[in-house]
């Protein structure tokens, strides 16, 4: 007779329902507005548990903030419409979910906050750029130029709210940053 998987233990129970209440209020409030004492209350614990699991605000928050950007296989594209490709990809993470765009805002005034994103963009879109590169010793400058572009327009478009870019449609979007995205990718590096 197979068995069943055994219970979830309360401390699993605990530490899941503080990230859940914690991603939440990080969405709502932003890094600064939101606190302990909210976020204990959403996950119906007292503060000193929060605290507890998770030492301190910014721990918590690292661990809320975890995002993967579940980058697409680009093989699959034609090399000339990579960077369109990947803009999409992009888009659509920023539009499905708040995780990434809390993390942007908090960034620009928290230090842990810009760490966690240095790290998803250093761990996650760097190998991608360095895969696509014919030169490895450009890959970390095109990661970075790659990164500027897409999280540039993400604060223009989803924090700041920029009317001509929050008018854009979709395809609009990607047609003005495909091709400089795809630059950064497969061009000519600049020579310095």
């Amino acid at each position: 007779m197979p068995s069943s998987p055994p219970p979830a233990r309360r401390s699993d129970v605990t530490r899941a329902a503080i990230l859940a209440a914690a991603r939440e209020r990080f969405a709502a409030d932003g890094y600064e507005g939101a606190t302990i004492r909210a976020i204990a209350a959403g996950a119906g614990i007292d503060p000193a548990l929060v605290m507890r699991y998770y030492g301190s605000k910014e721990k918590l928050f690292a661990a809320a903030a975890h995002f993967d950007l579940r980058l697409p296989d680009l093989s699959a594209h034609p090399r000339e419409r990579i960077g369109a490709a990947l803009v999409e990809h992009f888009l659509a993470r920023w539009e499905e979910d708040d995780t990434l765009m809390v993390l942007l805002r908090a960034g620009m005034t928290n230090k842990a906050a810009a760490a966690r994103l240095r790290s998803i963009f250093g761990g996650q879109v760097a190998p991608l750029v360095a895969a696509l590169s014919a030169d490895p010793a450009t890959a970390a400058a095109r990661a970075g130029m790659v990164a500027s572009q897409v999280l540039g327009f993400a604060l223009c478009r989803f924090v700041l709210r920029l009317p001509p870019i929050v008018a854009m449609t979709r395809a609009e979007a990607i047609g003005w940053l495909g091709p400089t995205v795809q630059r950064y990718l497969t061009g000519t590096a600049w020579p310095g």
